[in-house]
């Protein structure tokens, strides 16, 4: 009977351990597919919007593909490069233009790779270099003091990473996370995430490294990613950081709200607050505060 009892436990034991094992071998080989949502469209897909636009299109070395969006609107007052998030395509992203075109801003956007029309293989570093080059061809038509970079959700730890190898105007992160790993712990908490996940995107230490001011906008009514990564990347940079909260904003209805506009054009248009801003991160005389 005894033996019966431990041949029971060892028996259990060694089937809980095998499916552990069997979900983190799920949990590596498919994650691309629960953090990628991608929309995939043929290269003939024909984009229509109401505002003028170009497309662009990228030929990396290693053969990959990324398609991209130019807005443009006369006499703009700089250009907004914007990193999206992590589903569907260009198709359904570029409504945003609006936001930016309607404040007097040209607006570039990029599908990553493996999504819409663009193509080929996808790591975190790979995210990094295509995301830097685009941002090379934009700085090659316009100032870097005219260059906003804007990050959305997936794309804030991207965009993160770009401004602390770049010197742009701001960088402005729509409900970003601490960190990819800080993120995913909250859904994957009992999972070896530390040698499961591919990407870390530590949007933390590129913050610390950016050297434009830093804006954050982030709903407190969140839910996916809670507004506390916004306050915590806040509270790690006060110096060179400001967080807005829109009240009562959820993670996918920002636009929606007055108060989210109202900040934006702000951001883009009152260089007397940027100016004040600035000169407050440097530690210098002329700093003021805002009324």
């Amino acid at each position: 009977m005894e033996n019966t009892h431990v041949t029971f436990w060892t028996t259990l034991l060694i089937s809980g351990s095998g499916a552990y094992a069997g979900i983190c071998m799920v949990f590596y080989f498919f994650q691309h597919y629960f953090f990628f949502r991608p929309e995939i469209l043929p290269r003939q897909f024909v984009f229509h919007y109401p505002f003028p636009f170009e497309e662009v299109d990228f030929s990396m070395e290693d053969g990959g593909q990324i398609n991209a969006l130019l807005f443009k609107v006369p006499n703009s007052r700089g250009v907004v490069l914007y990193f999206k998030g992590n589903s569907r395509s260009l198709k359904g992203w570029g409504k945003f233009a609006k936001d930016f075109v309607g404040k007097g801003y040209d607006f570039f956007i990029f599908d990553y790779r493996g999504f819409g029309k663009s193509s080929g293989k996808r790591t975190e570093n790979i995210l990094y270099n295509d995301a830097q080059i685009v941002y090379k061809w934009v700085s090659d038509r316009y100032p870097e003091d005219k260059i906003i970079i804007y990050g959305r959700s997936l794309g804030s730890g991207i965009a993160a990473r770009i401004a602390s190898w770049n010197k742009p105007r701001m960088l402005i992160l729509d409900a970003p996370y601490f960190s990819f790993l800080h993120q995913i712990k909250r859904f994957g908490f009992f999972l070896p995430l530390s040698v499961l996940l591919r990407y870390q995107i530590r949007t933390d230490r590129f913050l610390r490294k950016a050297t434009c001011p830093v804006f954050i906008i982030h709903g407190n009514q969140d839910r996916l990613i809670p507004h506390r990564h916004g306050q915590m990347l806040h509270e790690m940079i006060p110096e060179k950081s400001a967080l807005i909260t829109i009240q009562g904003a959820h993670h996918n209805n920002l636009p929606e709200f007055a108060g989210y506009h109202e900040a934006l054009y702000d951001l883009l248009n009152d260089d007397d607050y940027y100016w004040a801003f600035r000169a407050r991160m440097e530690g210098r005389a002329d700093a003021v505060q805002r009324a």
